[in-house]
């Protein structure tokens, strides 16, 4: 009687272990993979503005043009579209960043909501960016914007939005 007890039991946790390990790896086949920014299929084609001047400049090798990324969400089973527009790659030090230009209708206040809300679709899209380059051509300026890790004692806790 001992014997079938211990049978019953390796049994269930057998059971167990294969629909554990059967969705886990459904789980990690069905996660998208993210795009690192050397995988990135650049446009060849670099129209000549004033930021591309600006760029080469600072010392940044512009390697890639104007791209379109689409985007699909799925909203109470029904699916929107959208896109995000990258104006430039560029690669300095074996960096690579991406790099948006300022627009004369939307200036950018550098504060932490608005940056987030501007910026944070670039950074999380892709990973192995350093960064994003933003040229300021009202001031004829580079500002750099790289995600950080989060530590308790940077922020101050003031602004809650």
């Amino acid at each position: 009687m001992n014997g079938q007890y211990d049978t019953i039991v390796i049994g269930v946790f057998a059971v167990c272990l294969i629909v554990w390990l059967f969705f886990g790896l459904r789980s990690w086949v069905n996660r998208p993979i993210p795009v690192s920014l050397a995988e990135l299929q650049l446009n060849e084609h670099i129209q000549p503005s004033p930021a591309l001047e600006l760029l080469e400049e600072s010392g940044y090798d512009v390697i890639g043009g104007k791209m379109k990324v689409p985007l699909a969400f799925e909203a109470d089973e029904s699916v929107l579209y959208s896109r995000l527009f990258i104006d430039y790659v560029a690669e300095r030090d074996d960096a690579r960043y991406l790099v948006k230009t300022s627009r004369r209708r939307l200036p950018l206040e550098l504060s932490g909501p608005s940056v987030r809300d501007r910026f944070l679709s670039y950074l999380l899209l892709y990973p192995g960016c350093e960064g994003l380059l933003y040229v300021d051509l009202e001031n004829s300026d580079i500002i750099v914007i790289r995600l950080m890790d989060y530590q308790e004692d940077v922020y101050d806790g003031e602004d809650m939005d």
